[in-house]
């Protein structure tokens, strides 16, 4: 049984359809990427796992199950047993996600009181180890920091610390490496890697950056206006894409060498007034008759799913394998 299963989720913001039967399942030890552009409903998937909707945010229909408990139907007083303890999550900026006017040493202690119930010196204690166990040098010192007073990537690390700090069983990283430079990003995406190895939990990998993604996942699911349109293995998805929105995302990727950098053409779609048809049709340069109805995700090969009518009609599904 998957630890984290998400199952055709509906959600709309005060009366706006923002996700579209999201389909997701999380395994221990194993990262599942989410890729796609700003706005497509990556963010927000996470966010209705953890139980944290906007206001006038609600679950139309759909089901989220943690080891097979029904976490939609959870009483607001029930979602502090869950969240923190068994689902954490890493948000984008780690500056604004840590409290200024707290050291970072009592940030972690504070997570590990509440929710494992030990004595505030053995929180204490568990903290420093913490830090040290994510590699900020001199973790007694540093505990008794304020945020300002470390940097970008002490301040995720302790994030990350924060987050691990009660072995939860899923671990959603929002954008984790967006504001570090790339030696800071590969540090910070190996010490997730190690984290996920001792505790086994299953990580939901968001990013904007496929190569993160590639680097780090073993399923990729692709987002494109609140809906999944591509879904498989990291090799199949990177490379070998069916969609022409994932081939366009890859093919936008800079290279060594390459003269001109390529981009897709047009804009995302407004979630609340979506074009009829297929959502990626008017920025698809591949688009014909059959793209004026919405295509289901359906699985394929491999159970490598794709959200468009080319992989059906097998005459137009281009051959051009994108590297990675």
């Amino acid at each position: 049984m998957p630890i984290l299963e998400v199952k055709d989720l509906i959600l709309e913001i005060s009366g706006n359809r923002i996700l579209h039967g999201i389909d997701l399942t999380l395994e221990e030890g194993k990262t599942h990427g989410v890729v796609g552009e700003s706005g497509c409903g990556k963010s927000m998937t996470g966010f209705a796992i953890m139980g944290m909707l906007p206001p006038g945010g609600k679950i139309v229909s759909g089901s989220i199950q943690l080891e097979g408990r029904e976490l939609t139907t959870l009483h607001r007083r029930e979602w502090p047993q869950i969240r923190g303890s068994q689902i954490a999550l890493v948000m984008q900026d780690p500056f604004t996600s840590l409290n200024p006017m707290m050291r970072v040493g009592d940030q972690i202690a504070e997570a590990i009181w509440l929710h494992r119930k030990v004595k505030r010196s053995q929180a204490k204690k568990e903290a420093i180890e913490l830090i040290d166990k994510v590699g900020v040098p001199s973790p007694g010192t540093s505990a008794r920091k304020y945020p300002h007073q470390m940097s970008g990537g002490q301040r995720q690390r302790i994030v990350i610390a924060i987050a691990f700090a009660c072995r939860p069983k899923v671990l959603i990283a929002d954008e984790p490496t967006t504001a570090l430079d790339v030696t800071l990003q590969a540090q910070i995406l190996r010490l997730l890697v190690d984290l996920q190895r001792d505790e086994g939990t299953a990580v939901m990998l968001i990013s904007h950056d496929i190569g993160v993604i590639g680097a780090m996942a073993e399923r990729i699911s692709v987002f494109y206006a609140g809906g999944v349109v591509e879904l498989g293995t990291a090799e199949q998805v990177l490379r070998s894409p069916t969609h022409p929105y994932t081939q366009a995302l890859l093919d936008a990727m800079p290279r060594v060498g390459q003269e001109e950098l390529r981009s897709i053409s047009g804009q995302p779609p407004d979630l609340s007034n979506l074009p009829p048809g297929c959502p990626f049709a008017p920025r698809c340069v591949s688009k014909f008759e059959k793209c004026e109805v919405k295509p289901d995700l359906t699985r394929g090969k491999d159970a490598h799913s794709s959200a468009c009518w080319l992989v059906q009609d097998t005459t137009r599904v281009s051959s051009k394998e994108i590297p990675f």
